[in-house]
Parts: C-alpha cells; structure tokens; sequence
C-alpha cells in the first residue's frame, strides 16, 4: 500500500567496520528517499573509513581494504549526503540502537551537528518486536513446552508468568545479554536485583554510557561510578569530566556529558 506521508522518509542503512559507536566507522551507505508523492531518490556510496576493515567485518559484508582505498572519506560526503537526507524523518531496520547513532556520530566527526529532535524515528525491527505474537501464550508454549488453558483469566495467567520466569532464569543463567549493538549488559543471574538492571535500563545517549535511573535522574552506566549521578561525579571529581572528553567516548556521549555539566554548573 501507499505510504500516508506528510514528510519525506529517508530509509537508509549502513556497513562499516564494526559495531563500536565511538569507534567505528561507515563504509557504505545507502539512502532511499520516498517523497509524499511516491517518487523515489538512491543515494548508495562506498566509503574510505581511514582504518583497517577488520577480517570479521569484511566476511559479513563483503567489502574489504582494497574495494576502498580509494573511495571519499564520510568527511568529504557528509554535506552531501547531508543535503540529500534534508528534513526527510528516518527509517530502517534496526537503525534507532545501530544505524542512526552511527551516522549521527560520523556526522559530528565532519562538523555537522545533525538534528535529530523534529524528525521521525522509524524502525521496522521495533514494529516487527512490536506487533508479532509474543504475549504470554506465545512465551508459555515456547519455554514452557506447554498449551496455556484459560489464557486471559488472572490466575492462569500468574501461574504461567511465574512458570515462564522461572524457566528463563534456568534457560540463561550464566549467559552474558547484550544490546542489539553487541554492547555487554552483564550476566544473567538468579539475583533479581541484577535481572532488573538488566531489563530496565534507560539511556540518556546513544552509546547507553549513561542511563536514567527509577527517579530519572541521568546516572553513570559504566566504570567506577556506576549507578552514580552524573552531576554529583562531576562535583566530587571535576576531573572525571576532562577525563571522559579525552577519551575514546563517542562524540554524541560527550555532547550529553557536557550538556549536563552546562546545565549543573553553567558555563564554567
């Protein structure tokens, strides 16, 4: 069917040299613009990332050092390509943990500070999690082996919820969960304080370096202050901040850091 647009839609994706935000870099990437009027635009170029493509990377999308040695650097496309996407909203597969914040990473690199805040965010992965059966019925029979009888009615409902918890914490114990990204979450263990680590983290960047906590506060999701506010690190140990900013942080996990320290302590 037709798309109802009132805003054109750049469906786009990306290969690059790994799966690392902060580090890596693209080596392809292919737009499609669908305009309101159904006509359609292609951007596709391979891309010179300035670094080795890693074997692992290569065998899974086919592009190796040779195919682009010599190809433009994302520097030298970004206002292309920065041009091509225009206002257009956003839409991919996968592309709100993997695809979007690497492009807004690589744009940042090149100086363009690419506003992500009045577009829409389409992911068809989301719909696809989203809309496809996976309700209580569905993880019973799947865990469970079983048929669950009078689905709908609380009780039964309870006693298979528990039957499905339980299965899950003996089907995964000891297995480590990652994000979508390939980014570690921790291991998953029979301690229920760390299960909910695991499946309620919120993040305030991109790269899920920070995260808000049950009162929403922006907190550290990693290292020696994990759990901590960010504002109170960065009053006790001003320095953590310089740190970070030197690090090999993605850009995007700077720009939050710094808009939370501007925020704590002004312009200082």
């Amino acid at each position: 069917m037709d798309l109802n647009l009132k805003n054109s839609i750049a469906f786009f994706d990306l290969e690059a040299t790994g799966t690392n935000v902060g580090t890596d870099r693209i080596v392809e990437i292919s737009i499609v613009k669908v305009h309101p009027n159904g006509w359609q635009d292609i951007y596709t170029k391979r891309v010179n990332p300035g670094i080795p493509i890693p074997l692992e990377s290569s065998l899974i999308h086919g592009i190796y050092d040779k195919d682009i040695k010599n190809e433009p650097t994302f520097k030298d496309l970004a206002k292309d390509i920065h041009q091509f996407i225009g206002g257009a909203d956003l839409a991919g597969f996968n592309v709100l943990k993997y695809d979007i914040p690497l492009l807004v990473e690589e744009f940042l690199r090149a100086g363009i500070d690419f506003d992500l805040d009045k577009r829409n965010l389409l992911d068809a992965q989301k719909i696809f999690h989203l809309m496809e059966k996976r309700n209580l019925t569905a993880a019973y029979k799947f865990y469970c082996g079983k048929k669950l009888e009078n689905a709908h009615s609380a009780e039964a409902d309870t006693l298979a919820t528990l039957d499905v918890f339980r299965a899950q914490v003996e089907r995964y114990l000891g297995e480590e969960a990652e994000d979508l990204q390939g980014n570690k979450l921790g291991v998953f263990e029979n301690d229920m304080k760390k299960i909910h680590d695991l499946v309620n983290e919120k993040m305030v960047d991109l790269a899920g370096r920070f995260i808000f906590n049950s009162e929403g506060i922006e907190v550290f999701n990693f290292g020696k202050h994990k759990g901590k506010p960010i504002e109170e690190v960065l009053k006790e140990e001003p320095g953590y901040y310089d740190w970070m900013m030197r690090g090999d942080f993605p850009l995007d996990t700077k720009r939050k850091l710094t808009q939370v320290k501007l925020r704590g302590f002004g312009s200082k």
